[in-house]
């Protein structure tokens, strides 16, 4: 039976209700908020209104606490359609709104499935179905149309000692344990007399400590010395070709004060111009500038290139200024922002939005290590950092991370702040110093353990310099990456679903 009581005619709408505010609550739990208590709370709470009711009414369920959770936890997709990408207040209100609602799908199925396919009255379903099936689910969305995976309730652990599991096994082992904890708590509410369910949870959270404890890698040399450039340049300055060499001269101006450094990174497309659009003199005067220093440097630009169908294909890259000049080309595009899924169907909104260079290709096959300041870096451009597999294929020949941004897009919401959680959650995974560049900030020195070391406000014109130390080794999670965890959760599965089959058979 429910223990929610609410005075409400309609218990479907109240139970409805309730769920929506429970997904509401569900973004404070993450950056910059961090009251990560409530990843635990939330999910609880919706699992007790799963308890019972028909699978369409828990998919309604898990719909409006989708609703409630995306609809304010990524409702700065607004702001880029809107604010920065010149689309209508209607138009852009229902490009988030169906953007929400396709997100909200997944929470929905959840719900809907562990009711057709589970046996509630068990204890095992909310200790084992549920946390299994929500993380499945959240597995599935990191991919889906290319994958969205924010808002996974592991990130809100990074300061927890549940953060200690992502070394060993990853996000996805950080939500499933918090998706544990949560139905441990369901349980202790809904059967408050057992102890063992306690026990089991303060149990999780200890795990999670020791694990934090091991140190799976180990420093590789001297530490260098590294300038970040922040060059907080508005956006509409950015891409207007009147613009283009201030920019350029900026980004030199702000380095030249910082000669000594190992290694000087620029942001994404720091230089938003082709090659043959810059001046050569700006081109030697770089070189000369890294030579003469001993100083390489890694900046974002542009590149376009003649496909085979003798169509120009244009590609977002990292560049580097070094004794082997090397080239990093983006290849998970975030979809209508850089490309367009299903083309037919959606040429429309990108007609409605007016963001430069919306429609880039994906490198085909993605790039290795760049060579810079004596180290193998793996570079990411942007939205690649919210996709652990990005940075593990590179792992464990790469001794330092590097990812660049544009965060101008989000403005002052959450979004860049909720960027920079799941950046130093790449770092722990890895056990790799990660070095995060954005033009608008947040820029910041992240270390091995995922902990900010130094950072800058945004919206400043800044230079964030440090030593930082190139890390060796593989943690397990770099060895096995998400295939330990996805086993797990198919186990669970299986376990669940044989239980409730033979229980079914008994009655």
């Amino acid at each position: 039976m429910s223990i929610i009581k609410i005075p409400l005619a309609n218990k479907n709408l109240s139970d409805i209700l309730v769920a929506l505010g429970a997904g509401a609550a569900l973004p404070l739990a993450f950056a910059p908020f961090d009251f990560a208590v409530l990843a635990i709370l939330s999910p609880s709470l919706l699992f007790l209104l799963w308890r019972r009711g028909s699978p369409w009414r828990c998919f309604g369920v898990g719909l409006a606490f989708g609703l409630g959770s995306f609809g304010v936890g990524v409702s700065w997709v607004y702001r880029s359609m809107h604010d920065y990408g010149g689309m209508s207040v209607p138009l852009a209100a229902l490009a988030v709104a169906l953007f929400v609602l396709l997100l909200s799908l997944f929470p929905a199925l959840v719900g809907g499935l562990q009711a057709r396919f589970g046996d509630r009255k068990r204890v095992a379903h909310l200790i084992v179905v549920l946390p299994a099936l929500w993380v499945l689910l959240e597995w599935c969305r990191s991919w889906v149309l290319t994958g969205f995976p924010w808002l996974s309730l592991g990130y809100s652990q990074i300061d927890t000692p549940l953060s200690g599991v992502a070394s060993g096994f990853g996000i996805y082992a950080v939500s499933l344990s918090v998706a544990l904890v949560a139905g441990l708590l369901a349980l202790i509410i809904d059967k408050p007399r057992r102890p063992w369910p306690a026990l089991v949870l303060v149990g999780v959270f200890g795990l999670g400590f020791l694990l934090g404890r091991i140190e799976w890698v180990e420093p590789k040399g001297p530490m260098i010395k590294v300038a970040l450039v922040q060059g907080n340049v508005p956006l509409d300055m950015k891409w207007s070709p009147r613009y283009r060499m201030t920019v350029a001269e900026r980004y030199l101006h702000l380095s030249q004060e910082y000669r000594d450094q190992d290694l000087i990174v620029w942001p994404e497309v720091a230089i938003p111009a082709f090659k043959d659009q810059i001046p050569p003199s700006f081109w030697r005067e770089l070189k000369n500038e890294s030579t003469q220093y001993q100083t390489d440097f890694l900046y974002g630009t542009l590149e376009r290139r003649q496909g085979a169908d003798g169509a120009l294909d244009y590609y977002n890259v990292v560049r580097s200024i070094a004794s082997q000049p090397q080239t990093y080309h983006k290849h998970h595009l975030v979809p209508f922002g850089e490309y367009l899924p299903f083309p037919v169907l959606t040429r429309w909104l990108m007609g409605a939005l007016d963001i430069p260079m919306s429609d880039f290709s994906p490198w085909p096959d993605a790039d290795g290590v760049m060579h810079v300041a004596g180290q193998a870096v793996a570079v990411s451009i942007c939205y690649e950092d919210a996709f652990p597999e990005e940075f593990i294929r590179l792992l464990p020949e790469a001794t330092l991370l590097v990812n660049v941004s544009e965060d101008a897009w989000f403005g002052d919401s959450l979004g860049p702040l909720q960027r920079l959680q799941m950046a130093r959650m790449r770092a722990l995974e890895t056990g790799r110093t990660l070095l995060r560049v954005a033009n608008t900030g947040v820029t910041a020195i992240i270390n091995h353990r995922g902990k900010i070391i130094a950072h800058t406000e945004q919206f400043k014109t800044v230079v964030l310099s440090g030593e930082v130390q190139p890390m060796q080794g593989a943690t397990p999670y770099v060895r096995w990456g998400n295939k330990a965890v996805l086993m797990l959760i198919g186990g669970m599965l299986v376990l669940g679903w044989v239980g409730s089959w033979g229980l079914s058979r008994k009655a």
